[in-house]
């Protein structure tokens, strides 16, 4: 192996030096050549001396000596002129040789540009010429002069030399302005001679003077003579020209080939285009702009280093990209005159900045597919050495991007791996926050702007999350559209959801389009120029939109990000219902456990009484009805088992009432009581929380002491009890609410109108059907009954054997005022029970005369007369009607019976007024 890689090595060294054998072989024939060349010339211009005298001069006869040395002369030229290969070589020959026969100053040959009309210089002296230090002559060398004018037309339409005297011509209008530049610099006379070449006219020999009598016969004769071969020499030099050209072309192209062969990334590619466009020369500057994925804007790849033009975005319909893209040829544009013309590029000030006029702008492409555009600061370009390395460019560039695209898509399928990985665990709002605030860090510079999502009614859409600290510039105008109601309606809302894609939104088009854009006008103020919007679906379902705001967002990385983000948001919504409906169950069940242990229906209350009927009555009439119910009454008269009653008669029957104790809610928590709130709607707000009304949706709501609710609580719920629909706190979404409502108080509702302490408009409200209930004192007759049943119950609870009351006891219990009512004498039998030793309750504990006397709080106020009268009937109410003897009202009110019937007489009081039949 060594020794084959041994011999491999020597095979190319020996190669190596084979090729510098021939070419030191050509350079050495070359000199050979070179010096044949100008041995003759030398020997010509000898011979040339010896018989200069021998020429005759204007007017002179031509002798045949004459004819003969002049065709030696021309035939000489004519030999030496086959040999000429470089414009050097001809200009050199006419210059030495033609001077040692005739006198003139300097001498040049132009070309004729057929397909622009004009004639240009091609081959120069500037050894000789005059002119070489003139201010114009540096532009001279470069112009074309205009075939069209009256000096060249003459020149075309003679058959030979034809001279000018300068001061004839310079003057004359459309005379190309090198005549004046000559003249100014000593130029008296000038000779021209057509250049032909099979018939076809090719180009000018000028030849100048300083002296007006130079351009005799002979000399005229003599350069017409050789004409035909400088007109044959001219084209083997343009021939010759276009062939090293092309050799040049094609090496500089296979150089090209070798270095972009190699490259396999961007920084190689780099590497390589600064050497090709090297090979250009006259290279100032070059830059390459990538069309970037959305196919509308191209953004800065390769450049050569100069200047800063930074990382911007360029819109390819600026008026100048989408030209060179259109064209199938090198665009050429003066940077002067497109920005005068309104093409405001920034990277067209750029090349303006760094000093360049002039560009030249190439479409890359492989195929049918546009890479980008080659952006060239150049004074003289060969057009088809620039297309040969524009395409091989091209080649290399779309291999490049394709490897970029490759890592690109590896890079981001583990990207969106990694954040799949975050996104598993995502159970809460707090989660998904956090995961998504992670993954937008890694994308530069794009920011999370709003995500929604859609409620249950599949219309209006709630802001979820954003991120604040973006609209910190904006946050008056961000606050208005956080707060304003979104639905699926919206304009944006409509374009993102029946879309498939991710939809840019370009923020100054938006705001050309609708200057009052509400949310442009945001995206505007906090400072990036494009949004970019999504929605979010879990299948064909949708679950929402999301909004960044960045510089450029890769759309495919953007519509994964949101298929994770869809299927986490679908989650945490499904974890919240289900943590909703749990909450519910639990309430509903303790509500229900609640109602099994308090359940009555209308026999199973006590009291058969007349005032009892009377309620009783009402109930049946209200029950079936979606009526609202006022219960009214003092403390302890039951209506909370009225309200039960009337919700177990009813059609709700099948759902729970939900009870609400306005008196025991501190006012700041009312209205999250019965409304709900969001997650973060005030502090200590942790968690979504379902609210009385939602609970109660298709049942019963029981709104106790409603008299105590404050002003403020009184309005929201006025609201909701008229527009059958409510907001959570801190919600934006309307939620339908059908719940019967049933409200108790022992105040006076009226007088507390009349007060300025309860909403008029509330209790017209409340009191579509009130229901008065009766204190014990006025159900005498269901005192026993009760008792009875308080007794059977404690006598259950605590296992001992009691029977019965005794007749002493009842007849305690009906004389006692109540002023607890129903719920003091329950608590009145609890205690006897629990202090009875035998079968019969033979006493009762209840307050002193003192206590008694608390009955007369019933009595309203007025004078001594009427209360005196109304304690009197009370009384004899306690009493049954007894009036004397023992356990009568006179011996309980110490004074004698007489006594009794003198004040019953006075007071005008009747049996009527304090005889109840049982």
């Amino acid at each position: 192996m060594a020794e084959k890689g041994e011999g491999k090595g020597k095979d190319k060294g020996a190669k190596v030096e084979d090729d510098r054998r021939i070419v030191g072989i050509k350079l050495i024939a070359r000199i050979y050549t070179n010096l044949y060349f100008w041995i003759g010339i030398a020997h010509l211009s000898q011979a040339g001396m010896d018989r200069t005298t021998n020429f005759p001069t204007n007017g002179d006869a031509f002798d045949s000596n004459y004819y003969k040395r002049e065709r030696e002369i021309i035939l000489q030229l004519s030999e030496d002129i086959t040999q000429i290969r470089e414009k050097s070589d001809l200009m050199t020959l006419l210059s030495m040789r033609i001077k040692r026969f005739f006198y003139y100053i300097h001498s040049i040959v132009t070309l004729i540009d057929d397909e622009n009309g004009v004639f240009t210089p091609f081959i120069l002296d500037p050894t000789s010429s005059p002119l070489k230090d003139h201010a114009d002559y540096p532009q001279l060398i470069k112009t074309g002069f205009d075939l069209g004018g009256p000096f060249i037309q003459a020149i075309q339409a003679a058959d030979g030399p034809v001279s000018f005297i300068m001061e004839d011509v310079i003057s004359h209008p459309g005379n190309p302005s090198f005549l004046r530049v000559n003249y100014e610099c000593g130029i008296r006379e000038i000779l021209m001679i057509p250049l032909k070449r099979n018939d076809r006219m090719i180009g000018f020999w000028h030849v100048y003077s300083d002296r007006t009598d130079s351009f005799t016969p002979a000399f005229r004769s003599v350069l017409n003579g050789i004409a035909p071969q400088i007109s044959n020499a001219v084209s083997n030099i343009l021939r010759n020209e276009v062939i090293a050209q092309k050799e040049e072309t094609n090496r500089t192209l296979l150089d090209c080939s070798y270095d972009l062969s190699g490259v396999r990334n961007h920084a190689d590619l780099a590497r390589a285009v600064k050497d090709c466009l090297g090979r250009l020369k006259t290279v100032h500057g070059y830059a390459i702009h990538r069309i970037d994925g959305d196919r509308q804007t191209t953004s800065l790849y390769l450049h050569d280093g100069g200047g800063t033009l930074g990382e911007n975005r360029f819109a390819i319909a600026d008026g100048l990209q989408d030209r060179v893209l259109a064209g199938v040829v090198p665009l050429f544009i003066n940077v002067h005159s497109e920005m005068d013309h309104g093409v405001s590029a920034d990277y067209l000030a750029h090349w303006k900045q760094r000093g360049f006029r002039k560009l030249i702008g190439v479409s890359l492409r492989t195929g049918d597919l546009e890479l980008g555009i080659l952006w060239l600061a150049i004074d003289d370009v060969n057009l088809a050495l620039l297309k040969g390395i524009c395409a091989q460019l091209s080649i290399a560039m779309a291999h490049v991007m394709a490897n970029e695209a490759l890592v690109q898509k590896q890079d981001q399928q583990q990207f969106l791996l990694d954040f799949c990985d975050d996104i598993a665990g995502v159970r809460t709002k707090a989660d998904l926050e956090v995961a998504i605030s992670s993954v937008l860090q890694k994308l530069l510079n794009t920011k999370l702007a709003m995500l929604n999502l859609l409620e249950d009614d599949g219309v209006t859409l709630r802001h979820y999350l954003w991120d604040e600290s973006l609209f910190e510039r904006a946050m008056t105008r961000f606050e208005e559209r956080r707060d304003a109601v979104l639905d699926i309606h919206e304009a944006y809302t409509v374009r993102v959801l029946n879309s498939d894609d991710v939809v840019v939104f370009d923020v100054d088009e938006e705001l050309q389009r609708d200057p009052e854009n509400l949310y442009a006008q945001l995206w505007k103020e906090v400072g990036f120029p494009y949004a970019y919007a999504t929605a979010l679906r879990v299948g064909n379902a949708d679950v929402g939109t999301l909004w960044l705001l960045g510089d450029y967002v890769n759309p495919e990385l953007v519509k994964g990000i949101c298929a994770q983000v869809s299927v986490a948001c679908a989650n945490i919504r499904a974890n919240e219902r289900i943590l909703a409906y749990k909450r519910i169950l639990e309430t509903e069940n303790e509500l229900l456990k609640e109602q099994m242990r308090t359940i009555y229906n209308f026999d199973e209350i006590i009291g058969t009484g007349e005032a009892m009927q009377r309620v009783y009555e009402l109930m049946r009439m209200v029950a079936d009805a979606d009526s609202t119910v006022l219960l009214t009454g003092e403390t302890g008269t039951g209506k909370e088992l009225i309200a039960r009653a009337i919700h177990h008669a009813s059609p709700r029957k099948s759902k729970v009432m939900v009870k609400v104790n306005c008196a025991a809610l501190p006012a700041n928590l009312i209205e999250s009581e019965l409304f709900g709130h969001e997650k973060g709607a005030f502090t200590g707000a942790l968690e979504r929380r379902i609210g009385k009304f939602e609970l109660a949706h298709q049942g019963t709501l029981f709104l106790d002491e409603i008299g105590e609710m404050p002003i403020e609580a009184q309005v929201k719920l006025l609201r909701v009890l008229q527009e059958k629909e409510l907001e959570r706190i801190g919600g934006t979404v309307s939620i339908k609410v059908n719940v019967r409502i049933i409200a108790a108080t022992n105040r006076n509702l009226a007088a507390e109108v009349a007060e300025g302490r309860f909403r008029s408009d509330l209790f017209y409200r409340l009191n579509v059907f009130p229901i008065h209930l009766p204190p014990l004192r006025d159900r005498r007759a269901d005192i026993e009954q009760l008792a009875h049943f308080f007794v059977d119950r404690y006598r259950k609870n605590t296992g001992k054997n009691i029977k019965t009351l005794s007749a002493r006891v009842v007849k305690e219990l009906n004389g006692y005022s109540w002023p607890g009512n129903v719920r003091e004498l329950e608590h009145v039998i609890e205690r006897s029970v629990l202090m009875a030793t035998g079968t019969v309750i033979a006493t009762v504990h209840l307050p002193d005369k003192g206590g008694h006397d608390g009955a007369v709080t019933g009595m309203r106020s007025g004078s001594l007369k009427e209360m005196e009268r109304a304690y009197i009937i009370d009384t004899l109410k306690r009493f049954g009607g007894k009036l004397a003897g023992p356990g009568g009202a006179a011996e309980y009110l110490g004074i004698p019976p007489t006594t009794l019937h003198s004040k019953l007489k006075k007071l005008h009081i009747e049996k009527k007024d304090y005889f109840t039949k049982a």
